[in-house]
Parts: C-alpha cells; sequence; structure tokens
C-alpha cells in the first residue's frame, strides 16, 4: 500500500462524507430557496418522460443495489448463497440497471447541450453534473468487464470490505485496494467527488423525497358557493 492509495482511499472517502453530511446540512438551514430539482421539464417536453424515467428509474435500482451488495456483512448471505452467485446476480442487475440509466442520462446531456431554451436557462453546474453522472455510470459499466473474469466473488468481497471499513470508520480502508483494477478506483473515487459536489448543486433534491405523503391526511377540495 502506497502513499496515494492511503490519501486517496483511506483519507478522502471521510472527508468526502464529512462534506456531504455537514454541507447538506448547512444548505438546507442557510439556503432553502435553493433547494429545488431544477427541473426544464416546462420549457421541453418532447423527449423528457422517455429520458428522465429511464434515468431515475436506472439510477435507483444502481443506488439500492450498491447500498446492499457493498455494505451487506458476508454472514448474512453465505447460508443462501456464495460470494459468486451474489456477484453473478450484481453483474445481471447492474448490467440492466446501467443501461437504462446510461441511455436516460445520455439523452438527458444531450438535450442539455442541444436545444437552445433547455440550455439557455439553465447552469454550467446543471450541465457537469449530469455530464458527471455520465462518466460515472459509464465506468460502471466498464467495470462489468473485469468482473465477468473474477466470478468467484473475491473482488466482490474485497470492495464490499472496503465500503463496510469506511462506513464503520474501522481502520484504514486503503489495505482493501491492494490488486484492485485501475477502472474500479477511477468508478470510486468520481463516487467519492459526487459526494463532494452533492451539497452544492441540484442534486439535493435527492433529500427532498415526497415520503410524507404517503402518511399524510387527504385533502379536502370543495367548490365555491
Amino acid at each position: 500500500m502506497n502513499y496515494l492509495d492511503t490519501l486517496l482511499f483511506g483519507v478522502y472517502p471521510y472527508l468526502a462524507l464529512a462534506v456531504f453530511i455537514i454541507g447538506s446540512w448547512i444548505r438546507y438551514d442557510h439556503g432553502q430557496y435553493t433547494w429545488k430539482a431544477g427541473s426544464s421539464q416546462m420549457l421541453r417536453k418532447s423527449g423528457m418522460s422517455l429520458a428522465s424515467n429511464l434515468f431515475h428509474i436506472g439510477i435507483l435500482l444502481i443506488f439500492f443495489g450498491h447500498l446492499v451488495g457493498l455494505l451487506t456483512p458476508s454472514w448474512l448471505y453465505e447460508p443462501f448463497m456464495s460470494a459468486g452467485t451474489k456477484q453473478l446476480i450484481a453483474i445481471v442487475v447492474g448490467g440492466f440497471a446501467g443501461t437504462l440509466c446510461w441511455i436516460g442520462s445520455l439523452l438527458l446531456l444531450k438535450r442539455r447541450l442541444t436545444d437552445p431554451r433547455v440550455r439557455a436557462s439553465g447552469t454550467t453546474g446543471d450541465t457537469l453534473v449530469i455530464a458527471i453522472l455520465f462518466v460515472q455510470v459509464t465506468l460502471g459499466m466498464l467495470t462489468l468487464i473485469p468482473s465477468m473474469s473474477h466470478l468467484d466473488g473475491a473482488m466482490m468481497q474485497q470492495l464490499s470490505k472496503w465500503a463496510q471499513s469506511v462506513v464503520t470508520l474501522q481502520g484504514n480502508p486503503a489495505v482493501y485496494m491492494e490488486g484492485v483494477d485501475a477502472i474500479y478506483r477511477a468508478h470510486i473515487f468520481l463516487g467519492m467527488t459526487i459526494f463532494v459536489i452533492f451539497p452544492f448543486t441540484r442534486l439535493v433534491h435527492i433529500w427532498s423525497a415526497p415520503v410524507e405523503y404517503l402518511s399524510r391526511r387527504y385533502q379536502l377540495v370543495r367548490r365555491r358557493g
């Protein structure tokens, strides 16, 4: 393990999480009027529905897939399946979700860059966020190639140990990055960078999922007179 590995995969993850949590809290406390999705659907509906649905369905599947796949302790799934089976499931589900998200993000990025009305009303930050997400999904799809040669699940277990070490604040996570392919390293690094920029972009609208609508009382709407 070298100094660069320690910096990028041992120190940077904690800095990224700190900025992500504290930055989101500060923005919510001091900048609630900027807390929005910034949708451009009202400007041009053509193609928006398909692109947005593909992107959001894909990215939600990817998020929960990573959450379960990386943070589930091995003792919890080993009685039911092997690490290799778990990795094969991750490849199939991840490939499907990644394809949806990749197509959706490509269409959204194309729309941002080529539609005059959308481009004029948006910001450079909005376009950069979509571009970064597109690159991240592309890197994620490329990780499927080396994953096919690690069907014993060893690489998946190694990456899971890294993620669990970061979340549980135990030891130096960088020790688990030894021997990990460059494409995985790039994917992980960019993923942590997305956590860093999260509080300063439109991505904060993720926190505003309308969960309370499931439990709030019905609204009664009456006509006048």
